[in-house]
C-alpha cells in the first residue's frame, strides 16, 4: 500500500484491533476485483530509522504467510507501538494472528452479512 487515501481509509474507516506491540486497522471495501493491500506504520517512537526499518521488515516478512487470509479487496494497515522493536519475532508473530483473527471474525471475511431482522 503506497497511497496516502488507502491508508486513510483503513484507519479512518475499517475495524481496528490494538495489541501491546501493534495496532491493525482493516477495511473492506466492494471492489473484490483488486488484490488485498497491506501498509505499515512504525513511527519515532518505536526507535530510531535503523530500528524502525528493522521493524518493518520484520512485519513484511511476518505478513507474507498471512497474506492469503485476507479477503480480496481489503486494505490493511498495521502500525507498530514502541515495544515493537524489543518483542520477539514469535511475539510479533502470535500478535498479529490475534490481531488478524479478530478482525476477520468482527467483519466477516466476505461481504458484511445482513444482521438479525435486517435484510
Amino acid at each position: 500500500m503506497r497511497r496516502g487515501e488507502d491508508f486513510s481509509a483503513a484507519v479512518r474507516k475499517g475495524g481496528r484491533v490494538g495489541r501491546p506491540t501493534l495496532v491493525a486497522h482493516l477495511r473492506l471495501r466492494d471492489d473484490v476485483d483488486l488484490p488485498p493491500l497491506v501498509g505499515f506504520v512504525v513511527s519515532r517512537a518505536v526507535g530510531g530509522a535503523v530500528e524502525r526499518n528493522k521493524v518493518k521488515r520484520r512485519l513484511r516478512h511476518l505478513m507474507r504467510d498471512r497474506l492469503e487470509q485476507l479477503p480480496r479487496g481489503s486494505l490493511l494497515v498495521v502500525r507498530a507501538n514502541p515495544p515493537a522493536a524489543s518483542a520477539r519475532s514469535e511475539r510479533l508473530a502470535a500478535e498479529l494472528d490475534v490481531a488478524l483473527n479478530r478482525l476477520l471474525r468482527r467483519r466477516g471475511s466476505g461481504p458484511q452479512a445482513p444482521r438479525d431482522g435486517q435484510r
